[in-house]
């Protein structure tokens, strides 16, 4: 049944696939997987047991039957989420499968068919909570009449028998079905610990009530939160046995539930995009699925509805929502010529958009395959974690087994040596070790996705926590990337209307920046619109010139004044080196063979640069400037927005240098860019952030890409990358103490099995739920 998606595997240079594995109940089983696929020849595998996936690295000697049978072999199921693919020529990441949004499956113990969400994230599986909520109705009368002697009637123990035999053996099915799977391939998990502990006490209080004492009509019994030194043969243990079981059952509940929040985020991601579109065919307009959308396919956009792919607008005007991809609310002005977004919304005007990318490689199906990508990975710290979980039950099968035995030798007390020893059993499962990185990832990076930060892998987090230095590209990072026409200075009897006029006229032919900001300038300042210039020659690196209603005209440096024999007035001498100090470029207009005026163009900086460079310092950030233009411009970008160290006129493959310099200093530098000349340092610098309004090779290059292409969002997902490793470390420290803590106090006979049945329940829901409040990082 593989062979099709076996012989797309095979390729010369190996392929990656993503498998669903079914039935792991702790972070032991995601470290058993990920260990045997490891084993195998060619074959690099990480296993998520949040996520319930694993991201396989495959040579071509392997196919992907082998890697599920292998999966099987260790006692799991395994399916592909999605064909594999193989390595892409591009740099650009394939388009999710909805698959891929999978709900986690099924009963949390790995027993019951993995039940597909509705999207819905208060829907949890439908088997688990069937048999959680049928357990919690016997066992309630159990603990009660266990743990309140004064509801104890004669007999009262025949019926706590009956309502608790179909706990243990019908609700912990799935513990001792999985137990005994584990058992046959020699491993032991929490499913091992759990069956052997609520068995060992059914089984202990089956033989007090039909060989001991605890069958005698009148017996009552007392319940203490320590173990019992009792020291007889009428000690029942029912009320631990189904407790425990209701409570672990509760406990993987909860922790669906919660997981299910987790990864809503992502879901929510997948399902923005538009449903249908409606194409122009012949100037008729028919309704199909998007996934039938081509490159260079017109479609309509009505006011109201989701723009269906990337594309460019060819035909009308409106104002684009964009929020749910880039968090920013303030709707975006689109008319013809410009790019927009797939699944942003029109507002107001119909729009025609000509597609230029679909499927895969839409901005959103790149978004998402990140969000993904990174909710998969495994920070250095949870790989730790993974290696205590792997050898954890086999060492507290020893240290059960342990305290049996040194209870007896000191007490010869046989209850309470094996109430303790199945405290240690039921108090020590791993869970909360295997939740703690997981969980607060999926949170982090799908909140992320939400603000328009997209944070690419686990690793990110762990060094943006060490980064003390932050580089700024100039150009479209700190300032817009579009010349402006800022100043218009003139000589007298001279008008600025007229120098704008005829300025304006001849720059409107030429296609460099500059001059583009010139024309658009004069004419929105003018209110009128430009002459048609005569005779218009480009003059290469200086300027342009032309006839202009009768006038003959030089715009451009100054240099081409000086080759026509023009000098310059002092007024507009002084303009030329104002406008060189103050960062900006001055554009000189002559007609009539007289310098008439000087107008002074500049990038423009952001709005938000100035408050977010202050944002970067509140973090303990040092900003740079690094920037290829010249060193005037720079320290007046620089001085505007709050920074003092300058790298200026810096050739584009010497930044890689600046930032390997600055490295050696000893600092642990982040860069920020957005251009294909940002790549290489952005790769090089130890955190690369791009902004999404770049271009694809530095959104490749980078580790954190800002979809809104704001320096503030900088700041933020500084702040979030910062906040969800706390996150991740308190969820580790609160993992680890609770299992140093509870284990000695199990053997050494300070806790009650059932207690302790609780107490890990519903650590593994602390940690998630700790997690969750990573969903109100604002």
């Amino acid at each position: 049944m593989h062979s099709a998606t076996e012989a797309g595997a095979r390729t010369a240079e190996g392929s990656t696939a993503e498998l669903t594995i079914g039935g792991m109940t702790c972070a032991s089983c995601a470290a058993r997987v990920e260990k045997k696929l490891n084993r195998m020849d060619g074959v690099t595998a990480t296993v998520n047991y949040a996520t319930e996936k694993a991201k396989v690295a495959f040579g071509p000697e392997t196919g992907l039957a082998e890697l599920i049978a292998t999966v099987e072999k260790t006692g799991y199921t395994a399916r592909p989420v999605r064909p594999p693919e193989p390595p892409r020529p591009e740099s650009l990441p394939a388009a999710p499968h909805p698959a891929g949004t999978r709900a986690e499956a099924g009963d949390e113990t790995g027993s019951d068919s993995p039940a597909e969400s509705d999207g819905s994230d208060e829907q949890a599986p439908d088997p688990l909570r069937q048999r959680l909520t049928v357990s919690a109705v016997l066992a309630a009368p159990v603990v009660l009449l266990a743990m309140v002697p004064a509801l104890q009637f004669d007999n009262w123990q025949w019926l706590s028998l009956t309502l608790a035999a179909p706990v243990v053996v019908w609700g912990g099915l799935p513990f001792h079905r999985a137990a005994w799977a584990n058992l046959r391939h020699g491993a032991a998990t929490m499913d091992t610990l759990v069956s052997i502990g609520t068995l060992a006490a059914f089984g202990w209080s089956l033989w007090a009530l039909f060989f001991g004492d605890a069958g005698m009509p009148g017996m009552r019994h007392g319940f203490d939160l320590t173990v019992s030194h009792a020291g007889d043969t009428s000690t029942l243990y029912l009320e631990v046995a189904a407790g425990v079981v209701t409570f672990i059952l509760l406990g993987r509940y909860l922790e669906a539930r919660s997981k299910r929040k987790a990864g809503s985020a992502l879901r929510a991601l997948m399902h923005l995009g538009a449903k249908d579109v409606s194409v122009l065919r012949d100037g008729t307009e028919v309704r199909v699925p998007v996934a039938r959308l081509a490159v260079g396919d017109r479609f309509v956009v009505r006011p109201g509805e989701k723009i269906a792919t990337d594309g460019t607008v060819v035909e009308g005007a409106s104002a684009v929502d964009a929020s749910m991809l880039t968090g920013e609310s303030v709707p975006v002005e689109a008319g013809v010529g410009d790019p927009v977004t797939g699944a942003t919304v029109n507002t107001s005007g119909r729009l025609v958009v000509e597609a230029t990318r679909v499927g895969a490689d839409t901005r959103l199906a790149r978004m998402a395959e990140l969000v993904e990508e990174a909710q998969n990975g495994k920070a250095e710290v949870q790989r730790l974690a993974d290696r205590i979980s792997a050898v954890f039950v086999p060492v507290v099968l020893v240290i059960a087994l342990v305290t049996l035995v040194a209870w007896l030798l000191v007490t010869d007390d046989v209850t309470a040596a094996f109430t303790a020893a199945v405290a240690v059993l039921i108090i020590a499962c791993p869970c909360a070790l295997g939740l703690a990185t997981p969980t607060a990832l999926m949170v982090g990076t799908g909140r992320g996705a939400q603000l328009g930060i997209l944070i690419k892998g686990p690793e990110v987090l762990e060094t943006t926590r060490r980064v003390d230095t932050i580089v700024l590209d100039k150009t479209g990072t700190v300032t817009t990337g579009r010349m402006t026409l800022l100043d218009v200075h003139t000589t007298d009897h001279t008008t600025e209307t007229d120098v704008l006029r005829l300025a304006g006229a001849l720059e409107h032919s030429s296609e460099h920046p500059i001059a583009q900001a010139v024309a658009a300038g004069a004419t929105e300042r003018t209110g009128a619109p430009l002459p048609t210039p005569e005779d218009f020659t480009n003059v290469p690196g200086l300027g342009v010139r032309g006839t202009v209603d009768g006038h003959r005209v030089l715009v451009g440096r100054p240099r081409l004044l000086a080759d026509a024999g023009i000098g310059l007035p002092d007024v507009l001498s002084g303009a030329v080196a104002d406008a060189a100090a103050g960062g900006g470029t001055a554009v000189v207009v002559a007609w009539d063979g007289r310098a008439r005026g000087v107008l002074t163009v500049a990038d423009t900086i952001k709005d938000s640069s100035a408050e977010a460079v202050a944002e970067l310092r509140a973090l303990g950030l040092h900003p740079v400037l690094l920037t290829g233009d010249n060193r005037a411009a720079a320290d007046a970008v620089a001085r505007a927005v709050g920074i003092d160290e300058v790298h200026a006129e810096v050739l584009p493959e010497e930044k890689v240098h600046v930032i390997e310099r600055l490295r050696a200093e000893g600092r642990s530098v982040a860069m920020v860019g957005d251009g294909v000349n940002d790549a290489a340092a952005l790769a090089t610098a130890d955190l690369g952030l791009a902004l999404g309004t770049g271009t694809d090779a530095a959104i490749e290059a980078s580790d954190l890409t800002l979809v809104r292409g704001d320096l503030k969002v900088a700041a933020d997902a500084i702040r979030l990358s910062r906040r969800t490793l706390a996150t991740i470390r308190g969820n580790l420290f609160w993992a680890f103490g609770y299992n140093s803590a509870a284990l000695p106090l199990a053997a050494f006979g300070l806790l009650n099995p059932m207690i302790a049945g609780a107490a890990m329940a519903f650590s593994s829901v602390f940690v998630v739920t700790n997690s969750l409040r990573l969903r109100a990082f604002t």
